[in-house]
């Protein structure tokens, strides 16, 4: 809710909390090196890459690690620690037979450089001139190798130093692969002409759509053909199994909704009547936290009908719907204000914000924080400079080396009793304001425009699913699942019940969420853990209850018909629309002969750029923009065309440039090499994880 950002202490060690979102640029830099095979228990390996074990207890290290760092939840990031850890294993046995590595004077010359890393820039640049300390940083890592036996060393090194390293291993092995690239003068001068050519021409078009599909039947037999041909684009590196499901909802019913709402109208003049709100709102519970504040009418982020501005203090509207709550808005008071301020201010925390969870964490008592306040604010009253004051005093990091300026900004950004005092006062005004990050010396710089001003209270109440709503959903997902053990059955009954069964694909060992199902990890272990038709209990995601049946296994390599039949089937179906197409609907030899013959007209595209993948009026036709440039059909009628959405003929009439064709060949020669150093730097990198050998036994653990 505040401008003010989180407070944090600043000390001889980093401050991890500063700087905890640079980790998420490093999370696919990160490494973990791995300098051979040891040899682990099974019970205690999460998984190999090429024969090199990962550890269970290194794997939960850094995972842990992570989930500190980021703030995030615990299964949200086992899969990208998981992939990282692996991508940084193969790439470290790589460096390693190449003997890659990084020195110490190189390490030097990256973290105390020209150039050093942007987290270590912001630790140790003189907030006050903007320069990045060196020397500084030199001294703090020199007495941390005195300590390093400190938890907090290590974990500089496990998120900073670490990543560093690796990232400089990485650059120099991308030198090494992108050194290679040459683009000749001949190809630049040939891409330059290609991209620079226009064609003109003249077509038919008999759109797949104008047969139906129903009619165009694709065997299981002609899908495993086609998978077959082209073995390589369904090549399947890992197991995956399908399930077919009906789900059982469980979420709030008419009665639950009409429940709160009864609750909300017998809460009503209570809430009217009461004087002091915050105690009124603690005691009964609201979704929506009191802001006992006031805020201009176009900062209101609640749903509030115009109705509610109109109300006298004291008065109540609603209940009325807000999402999923229902809600109770009381009129407070109402005020003209400024639109917005301008405001400076030295903040001495008392507390400081906690980078999980968000909550205030002591850290100066009150008589401490306030004394150092006076200080500061006897130095400015003795003629000192604002500015240089705030940079050493206050603990706002959002705006001390701004001179603890905040720029215009609206009501109701700031805490409440910061923005009390700014929107009520007038410019030149200054005052001591204690809020829960700590006391403040504010001074009001200037203000903007004028309109009313509200402090508005909301009671707002979920509107949950009973317990009956529960329990009704679970006792049916329950009798349907003992009904029903097998694929006849179960389809049977699902009819019957007007459930027609949805399917979820794709679902791989160590998923924690299924499609649109949702998340449930316990679900997808079932799936696993159990054979081909087998019918499941009930589980609960989100609000509702699931039932389910595998209904297909597919193991490594080429997928089988049914698994590739929802990409293949429509390619097939096109292909025989095609035949269809061609054979009863392209007849003559003249455009006019054809479009006659299938009962459309000659169209033209007079803007068909070589470079494009879009056809105007015609959309994303690769084929048709390849066979426009086609020499052998200039002025003459083509063979057909099975485009992406329908059968193409055309007729060639022109091809010409739209600029000289050797202006830019020079810069181009150079753009050409730049993009081959960035797809070749990591298309080699994914060659290289594609090829390795990954056994993954995390669904073992999690």
């Amino acid at each position: 809710m505040s401008v003010i950002q989180k407070i944090r202490e600043k000390a001889a060690w980093f401050v991890f909390g500063a700087i905890a979102l640079s980790l998420l640029a490093f999370i696919l830099q990160d490494a973990l090196t791995r300098k051979g095979g040891g040899m682990f228990r099974n019970s205690t390996t999460v998984g190999k890459v090429n024969g090199v074990s990962i550890d269970k207890t290194d794997f939960e290290n850094k995972l842990s690690f992570y989930e500190q760092a980021n703030g995030a939840q615990r299964d949200q990031l086992i899969g990208s620690v998981w992939e990282y850890i692996v991508d940084q294993t193969v790439m470290q046995q790589e460096y390693n037979k190449l003997g890659l590595h990084v020195t110490s004077k190189e390490l030097s010359d990256v973290l105390f450089g020209v150039n050093p890393p942007s987290w270590l820039q912001q630790a140790f640049t003189d907030p006050s001139t903007g320069v990045y300390n060196a020397d500084a940083a030199r001294q703090q890592f020199s007495q941390m190798k005195k300590n390093s036996s400190d938890s907090r060393v290590a974990q500089l090194y496990q998120g900073y130093i670490e990543p560093t390293i690796q990232q400089t291993l990485r650059q120099k092995y991308q030198t090494l692969i992108t050194s290679a690239v040459y683009v000749p003068k001949w190809l630049a001068e040939k891409t330059n002409a290609d991209n620079n050519s226009v064609a003109k021409i003249s077509y038919v078009t008999v759109p797949y759509s104008t047969i139906s599909d129903s009619t165009v039947k694709v065997s299981d037999d002609e899908i495993e053909a086609y998978v077959k041909k082209h073995s390589k684009q369904f090549e399947q590196k890992e197991e995956t199994r399908q399930i077919s499901y009906v789900s059982f909802d469980a979420s709030p019913s008419r009665e639950d909704s009409l429940a709160v709402l009864t609750q909300m109208n017998q809460l009503k003049p209570q809430f009217a009547e009461t004087t002091d709100e915050k105690s009124f709102l603690s005691k009964n519970g609201t979704e929506t936290p009191f802001y006992n504040s006031y805020i201009n009418k176009n900062e209101v982020k609640q749903k509030v009908n115009d109705s509610v501005f109109s109300l006298a203090p004291g008065s109540v509207s609603g209940p009325y719907l807000d999402g999923g709550n229902y809600v109770l808005a009381k009129m407070i008071d109402k005020k003209q204000l400024p639109d917005s301020v301008k405001v400076r201010h030295i903040l001495v925390s008392t507390h400081q914000q906690q980078q999980q969870g968000g909550s205030l964490m002591r850290v100066r008592d009150d008589s401490a924080a306030r004394k150092r306040l006076d200080s500061a604010v006897a130095l400015i009253n003795s003629g000192s400079n604002f500015d240089s004051v705030c940079t050493k005093y206050s603990d706002d990091p959002g705006s001390k080396d701004k001179g603890g300026v905040y720029d215009y900004f609206p009501s109701g950004k700031m805490v409440e009793e910061f923005n009390d005092f700014v929107f009520t006062g007038k410019p030149g005004d200054k005052k001591v304001v204690q809020t829960s990050f700590g006391f403040h010396y504010i001074e009001i710089l200037g203000d903007k425009g004028s309109s009313p001003a509200y402090k508005i209270a909301y009671l707002s109440k979920p509107v949950t699913a009973s317990q009956e709503t529960i329990n009704a959903a679970n006792s049916a997902a329950s009798q349907f699942a003992a009904n029903n053990r097998d694929i006849k059955q179960f389809e049977a009954t699902a009819a019957k019940l007007n459930k027609p069964p949805l399917v979820a694909s794709d679902i791989k060992e160590n998923d924690f969420s299924i499609g649109t199902i949702g998340e449930n990890r316990q679900f997808v272990r079932w799936i696993y853990d159990n054979k081909a038709g087998e019918v499941s209990e009930p589980f609960e995601v989100s609000d509702k209850y699931v039932v389910a049946i595998i209904t297909a296994i597919n193991k490594p390599g080429l997928m089988s018909a049914r698994a590739a039949k929802q990409r293949v089937e429509p390619i097939i179906r096109n292909e025989k629309k095609a035949k269809q197409i061609i054979a009863a609907k392209i007849k003559g030899n003249t455009l006019d002969a054809i479009a006659k013959s299938a009962g459309v007209a000659v169209q033209k595209a007079d803007s068909v750029s070589f470079q494009a993948f879009i056809i105007p009026n015609i959309g994303n036709e690769v084929k048709i923009i390849g066979s426009s440039f086609n020499k052998q059909i200039q002025n003459k009628v083509g063979a057909p065309v099975a485009g992406a959405t329908g059968v193409f003929v055309l007729r060639g009439e022109a091809i010409s440039a739209t600029s000289s064709l050797s202006a830019n060949a020079a810069m181009l020669r150079q753009t050409l090499e730049a993009q081959m150093k960035s797809q070749i730097g990591n298309t080699s990198m994914n060659a290289l994880r594609q090829s390795a050998s990954v056994k993954d036994y995390r669904s073992t653990f999690y």
